[in-house]
């Protein structure tokens, strides 16, 4: 027998075991092709030296302004926290609140809670707290949208640019720093490998789970093993067990998501009802010396698409408008087929759901537009620019369907390919 380390895919429940890869190279789970875990050679001391970066760019970006409008003497510039205030004085405060979760709050979190974790043990300490810091990290990563914000502010350049002149700030450049070295952190904060040196300073020559015999079926649950999402613990349920918690972080343990197919249809339906006023009300209020104008998400589009700025009226069109119709469309279809207990290509619909996941985050592009036009056109009796009702309405679409696909347990799917024989084998 075996005493590799077991793992457990997180999106099919596959029972593997851990073997030996090259450096920089990735495991792939052998049934749906899912990523595994990676080899980061000195992967904590490279996170730790980007997340102290990423510290300094992060402050550097919030404090300076973004970008500057001059119109005819007149010079207005902003800061990320400046365009939350403005829209928030303005009443949007939803939106405000979403931008400030998305742009500020979460990188912030994130950022933090790697330093927390990796300067101790780089001292050869265990961190403090480390389980509730590592399940905040958890909780802030998908939701810190640096790369979208930089993507907005370039559309919104495109179309300030032809009513005003241009000053980047300094945060401008920071920012953009900023989300390459984010990036680069998180890719490098090897999770397996943090857990193990916490576990050799805790206590020296701890073993894994690599005791455990596989008979029979495939999946993890078929064993009565539960796999923590948050930190891919693989663990034996006791029999008839109930709101168990990980014994390594925290998080609670469910062989399957709880409710999870009706929780993902409540997030749909109340997306679907939002979707129709997101996209056919006034998204924006622009105030000038020519009168008045009211905007809608398609309208932005068309502008985009006359003034020859052809690429961006693309992308804005695929993630304002396709981006979400599709995402509701992709979760509808896995969760009737997984409640028809349909067995058809369980693997196009594991690719399905994790490219919905991918595309969540890149809705929020309009929303960024949005927060830097009215906060940057202010110009009192010249020209003012004011959110509408509809970005209320889409920003809310953008989450419900990250919620949605949160909701969605993707293992479900693999339940019922597993009755078929082809995957219900013993693992040597």
């Amino acid at each position: 027998m075996s005493h590799t380390e077991l793992i457990a895919c997180h999106e099919c429940d596959l029972l593997q075991r851990a073997v030996p890869i090259s450096a920089g190279g990735t495991l792939r789970c052998r049934r749906c092709n899912a990523e595994l875990y990676r080899s980061h050679p000195n992967s904590l001391e490279r996170a730790l030296a980007l997340s102290l970066a990423s510290f300094v760019l992060f402050i550097v970006s919030n404090v300076f302004p973004i970008v500057g409008l001059s119109v005819s003497g007149t010079h207005v510039n902003t800061t990320l926290f400046g365009s939350v205030r403005v829209l928030y004085l303005d009443g949007m405060w939803p939106i405000a609140g979403l931008v400030f979760a998305t742009t500020i709050l979460m990188p912030a979190l994130q950022i933090g809670a790697m330093l927390w974790m990796l300067l101790p043990l780089r001292l050869h300490r265990v961190p403090w707290q480390a389980a509730q810091v590592f399940r905040v990290f958890h909780l802030a990563k998908p939701w810190g949208m640096t790369e979208v914000l930089i993507l907005g502010l370039l559309v919104a350049l495109v179309k300030l640019a032809h009513i005003a002149s241009i000053v980047p700030g300094e945060a401008l450049w920071s920012f953009g720093l900023l989300m390459l070295v984010l990036a680069a952190a998180s890719a490098a904060f090897d999770e397996r490998a943090l857990w193990s040196r916490i576990s050799v300073v805790q206590s020296p020559g701890a073993e894994g789970n690599g005791g455990m015999a596989l008979h029979g079926a495939a999946s993890a649950a078929g064993h009565h093993l539960a796999l923590c999402h948050d930190c891919g613990l693989l663990m034996k349920l006791p029999a008839q067990a109930h709101d168990l918690s990980c014994p390594r972080c925290g998080a609670m343990l469910h062989l399957r998501r709880p409710a999870s197919l009706s929780h993902t249809w409540a997030f749909l339906i109340a997306a679907m009802v939002l979707y129709i006023p997101a996209n056919v009300l006034p998204v924006m209020y622009t105030s000038s010396l020519f009168g008045a104008q009211t905007d809608t998400i398609m309208s932005g589009v068309v502008y985009l698409w006359v003034s020859g700025s052809w690429s961006l009226a693309v992308i804005v069109f695929i993630a304002s408008v396709a981006v979400p119709m599709l995402k509701i469309l992709a979760l509808s279809y896995l969760v009737i087929s997984t409640q028809f207990h349909s067995r058809w290509l369980p693997e196009q619909r594991t690719r399905i759901y994790r490219l919905v996941e991918f595309v969540g985050r890149w809705s929020m592009l309009d929303i960024y537009v949005i927060t830097m036009l009215v906060a940057l056109v202010q110009f009192q009796a010249l020209a003012t620019i004011k959110a509408g009702p509809a970005a209320i309405a889409f920003g809310a679409v953008v989450v419900l369907t990250m919620f949605a696909a949160m909701s969605f347990d993707p293992r479900l799917i693999w339940d019922e390919a597993e009755k078929n024989h082809a995957w219900t084998r013993t693992q040597q």
